[in-house]
């Protein structure tokens, strides 16, 4: 059986897509955010939401065109016709999507600590071992957990929500220390809470009729954490001030107690689900972008063999282990913001992709169009590429230095595959 199960409905597949962006921003980064944009939190998250909706159009185009595993991989290579171009796209999504998994286990590890005093790395450590596990065990199985987990964290988002509204218009929610400035700044951190969505598209293999579902369960996953964003961000820094809630080690947490002390454990119990989640179905995607690569032969076919269950067991492996690797960094800000590096450099592509595509195949089937277009000229599209450029220039140079290093890796990997490829055929 070389083939991953189809279990994922709609449904399911909204729910995954909610439960991979909720948890990383929200639960680990809004203290953070609010210390950047202070009041002006939620405008960051409105900005966010925009870019995450240009790009998720195009994203929803292409996987109704293109139902495939390894997703980036195959929409470069099917515009472009690149093999390496495609490659080293798909590259830095997993380098991003990995270095995310460890951001948000420390998130994890953080609250973990807060209720239980064990060090935040070993916590985190443990919950990557933990859910690679179940990861290993089966897509139903976390998809289960998943729904579970999901179901959690919007109740813990919605008491936030519900203990803000009598806090509601006590503070002005355009003051931003510096500005458009400080605004722009927090997105750039803060765009770390919506990634995820362009993730449901690598489980098309094991969804059901994917062409159609899954561009649906992209953008409904986007709505759905856009409004709970928002709202969750007013009535934090409504309830505690920005400054104080930049320094909150567990944020939301401390944002509930100062309304309802006895419900402080509560939320990191809920945070502890929220964040865990997270972890999981990036492991479960990551993993699938190793098995899709290997099925398109630009990796070695090893981390294409499926277990007893149907999993990529070898790319579930290689995944925890970099992810435990990468524990070493610490700094979840910093981490963050390199995720957010990778992935706006992604999605210059994947926008591209969909431009070149319209002039390419304009009669191509497509289940999904991105609206808004200029003749065939796809107008989000080329907003999500400026709004990614844009977004680069927030950067520190150290740390697009360290994303060209992961390129430049992914340029030795692919390089050394095909090199390896040839010596055995020779």
């Amino acid at each position: 059986m070389s083939r991953l199960r189809k279990e994922l409905s709609l449904v399911t597949a909204i729910f995954y897509g909610v439960g991979i962006i909720l948890g990383a921003g929200i639960y680990v980064l809004i203290g953070q955010g609010a210390g950047v944009a202070g009041n002006g939190l939620w405008l960051s998250f409105v900005v966010a939401a925009l870019i995450a909706s240009f790009t998720g159009m195009s994203y929803a185009e292409l996987a109704g065109m293109f139902p495939k595993t390894a997703a980036e991989y195959v929409y470069t290579k099917k515009a472009f016709g690149k093999e390496w171009l495609a490659f080293v796209v798909q590259w830095i999504m997993i380098f991003a999507l990995i270095v995310s998994a460890t951001t948000v286990a420390l998130g994890f590890g953080g609250y973990f600590s807060y209720i239980f005093g064990i060090s935040q790395l070993w916590a985190a450590a443990g919950l990557l071992v933990l859910l690679s596990l179940i990861s290993y065990t089966g897509i139903k199985e976390s998809v289960r957990f998943n729904i579970v987990a999901t179901v959690i964290e919007m109740i813990g988002l919605l008491i936030v929500i519900v203990l803000g509204a009598g806090f509601i218009g006590t503070i002005d929610y355009f003051a931003a220390p510096a500005g458009i400035t400080s605004i722009l700044a927090a997105t750039a951190l803060l765009f770390f809470a919506y990634i995820g969505f362009e993730e449901v598209v690598n489980l098309s293999e094991e969804t059901k009729n994917a062409s159609r579902v899954i561009p649906k369960a992209l953008l409904i996953s986007i709505a759905i954490t856009t409004v709970l964003y928002i709202l969750v961000a007013i009535s934090a820094v409504s309830i505690m001030p920005a400054e104080e809630l930049a320094k909150a080690k567990a944020p939301l947490t401390e944002v509930v107690s100062r309304v309802m002390p006895e419900a402080g454990f509560l939320m990191s119990v809920i945070a502890l689900f929220a964040t865990s989640n997270t972890v999981l179905a990036i492991l479960v995607v990551a993993s699938r972008m190793l098995y899709g690569l290997a099925k398109n032969n630009a990796l070695p076919q090893a981390l294409a063999t499926l277990g007893k269950s149907r999993t990529p067991y070898v790319s579930v492996f290689i995944v925890m282990i970099v992810s435990l690797a990468f524990l070493q960094f610490g700094a979840i800000g910093s981490v963050a913001l390199l995720t957010d590096i990778g992935i706006f450099a992604v999605y210059l592509f994947i926008n591209a992709a969909v431009i070149w595509l319209r002039y390419k195949e304009p009669k191509a089937k497509r289940t999904f169009r991105s609206p808004l277009s200029i003749g065939k000229f796809p107008v989000l599209a080329g907003l999500g590429i400026i709004s990614s450029l844009l977004m680069l220039l927030h950067f520190e140079p150290v740390l697009i230095f360290y994303e060209i290093l992961a390129v430049i890796a992914g340029f030795a990997v692919y390089n050394a595959f095909r090199y390896a490829k040839k010596f055995s055929y020779s």
